[in-house]
């Protein structure tokens, strides 16, 4: 399996509009963060993780031709927002694309951008998709996908278990039914906002913690605003957790 970060960064991204502060000033290439999202790779088999409103850029720099499907973990703008950049790979495949997400999500989506989800024209110049509500795992070829119920504050969203990879972002508590789906992980990608608490958001120490608790062979941390320095943030973690940067690519 292939794992692409093509986004670490959060709703701001980084550097941050209008700030001055040495990370977004920085000159190391890993503190500049597209908003979060990642693609996941195998047989042929190509799934986007959110359509941020970084979406042209991190595909074009990513050079992704084709995608066989689109997985929502909630409906947020810097995980949405890009929506209509999809149009790029019905106009190249010329076939609706099939999106996934909880029941909240899909309504949102339909409501917010309702053009995307009505009949393709005979051109394919709009975005062409549909959307299905996940209730279960999922089999997209050899990958099988498994939704995973997370608390974002209040508010439930989805992380995705891909075999033996996870993608938890925009958590504040993982509910114990869910910790029992993250068991046996090869890969754990995590949200780590900043180092200071954040109502919504797990930071630094609690990333950390639950990093622990899920015991994945290998972690990453994501979601990282303009207080994390790469550097500074590699130099203090423990064996086996790593921050992400925009452009790695994994393999699992």
């Amino acid at each position: 399996m292939r794992i692409t970060f093509l986004g670490t960064g959060s709703s701001a991204g980084t550097p941050v509009m209008t700030c001055r502060c040495r990370v977004c000033r920085s000159n190391d290439p890993r503190n500049q963060r597209l908003r979060a999202s990642i693609l996941v790779e195998e047989e042929g088999v190509r799934l986007l993780v959110d359509t941020g409103p970084d979406l042209r850029q991190q595909i074009l720099r990513a050079g992704v031709v084709s995608i066989s499907a689109v997985l929502f973990t909630h409906f947020h703008a810097d995980h949405i927002n890009g929506i209509d950049d999809l149009r790029a790979f019905n106009f190249a495949q010329k076939e609706i694309i099939p999106c996934f997400a909880d029941a909240r999500t899909a309504q949102e989506l339909q409501a917010r951008f309702r053009y995307c989800f009505l009949p393709p024209d005979a051109t394919w110049a709009k975005p062409s998709l549909s959307i299905t509500e996940i209730l279960d795992a999922l089999d997209f070829g050899p990958l099988r996908v498994t939704p995973i119920t997370l608390l974002h504050g209040k508010l439930p969203i989805f992380g995705y278990r891909f075999n033996n990879v996870a993608y938890l972002t925009d958590l504040k508590t993982i509910p114990d039914e869910s910790l029992a789906l993250l068991q046996d992980l090869d890969l754990l990608i995590i949200d780590c906002l900043r180092y200071e608490e954040h109502p919504t958001h797990l930071n630094v120490e609690e990333a950390l913690l639950w990093a622990r608790r899920i015991g994945a062979r290998r972690t990453y941390l994501t979601h990282m605003t303009h207080d994390v320095d790469y550097a500074e943030l590699a130099a203090l973690l423990p064996p086996r957790v790593i921050p992400a940067c925009d452009g790695l690519v994994l393999s699992a």
